[in-house]
């Protein structure tokens, strides 16, 4: 039995070595790739090997996912709680007088949007606010490319004229 254990592991060292050349070969930080497959072996010589068929590809998918849990873990030691980021960092609150000019402003367009046709609304709906390129929106609704361009100059337009005293 320790003979039998003792060969397994040979096999297991020669696969070692071939796959920490094929991950330092993606462009895996060579650290990275030896600490994974050093946990994944000495956790394999540690629990014993068994009866794995395809010993290379088992080994191969222990160390990638041993790098992703790696990566993980720095992940998450990265991240800061809030009260340790400097303070340009920290997400700033807006003040009463801009948080009321913003509800101001986004008032004024929804009323000067509902003033649109529903096609225009529509078409600038589904440009600004969903990303949609003009050749899908065209598509989307049955209708030429050149007609939503129309539709988005209208509305652009007409939203310049009613938002001009909010300083856009």
């Amino acid at each position: 039995m320790a003979r039998d254990r003792s060969a397994h592991s040979k096999d297991w060292l020669a696969q070692y070595s071939q796959l920490l050349g094929a991950w330092r070969r993606k462009q895996v930080r060579r650290e990275d790739a030896e600490d994974a497959m050093q946990d994944t072996m000495a956790s394999l010589l540690e629990n014993g090997v068994g009866a794995i068929e395809e010993p290379r590809a088992y080994l191969q998918r222990s160390v990638y996912n041993r790098m992703v849990s790696m990566h993980r873990a720095h992940t998450v030691r990265a991240a800061l709680p809030l009260h340790e980021l400097p303070d340009e960092k920290h997400p700033a609150a807006a003040s009463a007088e801009e948080s009321c000019a913003a509800r101001q402003l986004a008032d004024a367009m929804v009323q000067a949007l509902s003033e649109l046709p529903l096609a225009c609304q529509e078409v600038f709906k589904l440009h600004r606010l969903e990303g949609w390129p003009h050749e899908r929106i065209a598509a989307h609704l049955g209708v030429s490319r050149n007609m939503i361009e129309r539709h988005m100059m209208r509305a652009m337009r007409h939203l310049q004229d009613k938002l001009h005293n909010h300083g856009l």
